[in-house]
């Protein structure tokens, strides 16, 4: 069997193992659903919706960058830290799959699972009466250059720290961009210091980006991508010094 098959077997056996997860599928698909329903219906939370603009086309494209965040660094850290501690990392590494497929092979299915939410979320931000355009294939760019910049940081996490640790940071770290890291609400609403800090991080960056293709809001696209290359070569290079298979 070719490298290129080992790496898609390995991939879509990781996959069947997210899926069957049960809190994956509530972190992964019902949290980032139930977001969609509030931010869509609930006119207390300010979205900086520009005029003639849908509420779900701004809703849809923060409740993206939620689901990229929760998938691509929350989850993948958390399964790369308890996968090192159970030794499953380490006895793959033994397997014909080098160490440097098998991430691969992660990364795929982490890949695959982000494009999977984004059509769930999407198929439900049409029935709330989200129209699709061209600017859909952007947006789509966009969440898979955020998927490698926080798998990336996901892997520096995972790699690096313990399991409990690993759990304790991630669930942290999400709840924080969660509320105030420019994600569900864009950074422009939070007051001015910590706007202009929050607009830095990859969080930011992605939701201001799928904000401007999806509900036409204000932005730089070739500055949002520039911060999501950066921080995601940023957690390459940690991980690629820091990265423990046991």
């Amino acid at each position: 069997m070719t490298s290129a098959r080992l790496v898609l077997t390995q991939a879509r056996f990781d996959v069947r193992v997210v899926v069957r997860n049960g809190e994956q599928l509530l972190l992964t698909v019902l949290i980032p659903l139930a977001l969609l329903l509030v931010l869509t219906l609930s006119t207390f939370i300010s979205l900086d919706v520009p005029p003639g603009v849908a509420r779900v086309d701004a809703a849809l494209a923060g409740v993206l960058t939620v689901a990229v965040l929760s998938s691509a660094f929350t989850s993948l850290a958390i399964s790369v830290g308890f996968d090192r501690r159970s030794g499953a990392l380490l006895m793959l590494a033994t397997t014909p799959l080098s160490r440097t497929s098998i991430l691969a092979a992660r990364s795929l299915a982490t890949l695959a699972i982000v494009v999977v939410q984004s059509l769930v979320l999407a198929l439900a931000a049409s029935l709330l009466g989200w129209r699709p355009s061209l600017s859909a294939l952007g947006a789509l760019g966009f969440v898979i250059l955020g998927s490698l910049a926080f798998g990336a940081l996901g892997f520096a996490l995972g790699g690096a720290l313990r399991a409990e640790a690993t759990l304790a940071v991630a669930n942290g770290v999400f709840l924080v961009l969660l509320f105030v890291g420019g994600t569900a609400v864009p950074a422009s609403a939070l007051p001015g210091p910590l706007a202009a800090f929050v607009g830095a991080l990859p969080s930011a960056a992605l939701g201001d980006a799928l904000r401007s293709l999806l509900a036409g809001g204000p932005g730089s696209l070739l500055m949002d991508a520039a911060i999501l290359v950066g921080w995601g070569v940023v957690g390459a290079l940690i991980a690629a010094r820091t990265f423990r298979w046991d």
